[in-house]
């Protein structure tokens, strides 16, 4: 049989089926334990209903060989669409690798009721067949990785930005408290969120305190230097605060140059020389 022969009488065969194909591809994928509550059922059910609805007119476009070409175009948007959601509600690969390849055991058992009378070309059926739902299994693999990628990256940029808040101690004062090691890229973030601070308050002054960076080292040490000439570049003069007696001994050595940084062993200490410099105080009423 030509390959176009062969194309043309799947794709038929899935017509012909497809509520008997449809109702069996549900009932595998429920007895798998897939999402049992009501929505999650509707949703199940109409994107199997989608995708056989868009099977056989994608096979009988391009045949078997790849599911690049223009008339996969809609049956890969869906599975995007299912592995994107998948990979967002905690699904595993596994899990959403089998959504797909469920599909085989119903359209195996449609091929030989159909085909029953012609081995041969039920044969080949089913090797084409499992050749496409194979390739198409592995195309939901490979989205549902990029998508956990992204909610991944999404969620180490959302836990940088919530690590380094900018609080408003005071008119004219800011204090960015930092916690745990800086780095290349948290502290790009908490360079932006600073400045963005500054901007948005006017702050003349902003309070840097390293009370919670369990050590300070050239590269800390350089990170802290850029932050703080680039707040003084937008106007605001920094004071660092946190400055433990190991973390001293360690820029002493390390020859950093903090000479016109004005340095505070506690955010209290930082916080009173803000308030003078803005012509503010505090005074404590007696008792």
């Amino acid at each position: 049989m030509s390959s176009n022969d062969l194309t043309r009488r799947i794709s038929t065969l899935i017509q012909q089926h497809e509520a008997v194909i449809l109702a069996e591809w549900i009932a595998n994928l429920q007895a798998l334990s897939f999402r049992s509550d009501a929505a999650s059922d509707e949703q199940l059910r109409r994107h199997c209903s989608q995708f056989l609805a868009l099977l056989p007119a994608a096979v009988q476009s391009e045949g078997f060989d790849s599911i690049d070409g223009r008339g996969y175009d809609e049956l890969r948007d869906l599975l995007s669409e299912i592995s994107t959601q998948r990979a967002r509600q905690g699904s595993t690969p596994s899990e959403t690798a089998t959504y797909v390849f469920s599909l085989k055991q119903p359209l195996f058992g449609a091929m030989r009721t159909a085909l029953a009378s012609e081995p041969e070309v039920l044969a080949e059926a089913s090797w084409s067949i499992t050749a496409l739902i194979d390739k198409l299994g592995l195309y939901t693999i490979e989205i549902y990785q990029k998508s956990r990628d992204q909610i991944i990256a999404r969620q180490q940029q959302e836990l940088l930005e919530l690590s380094t808040p900018v609080v408003k101690l005071w008119q004219d004062i800011l204090a960015l408290p930092l916690i745990g090691t800086l780095d290349s890229a948290r502290t790009q973030v908490v360079m932006e969120s600073l400045l963005e601070k500054i901007v948005e308050t006017g702050a003349a002054i902003a309070i840097i305190d390293i009370t919670g960076v369990p050590t300070v080292d050239t590269l800390v040490a350089q990170h802290l230097l850029k932050t703080i000439a680039a707040a003084r570049l937008m106007g605001a003069d920094c004071i660092i605060s946190g400055i433990r007696p190991q973390i001293a001994q360690t820029i002493v050595h390390l020859g950093v140059n903090l000479e016109d940084v004005m340095t505070k062993a506690t955010l209290a200490d930082a916080l009173v020389v803000a308030l003078a410099r803005v012509g503010a105080s505090v005074t404590r009423n007696a008792a």
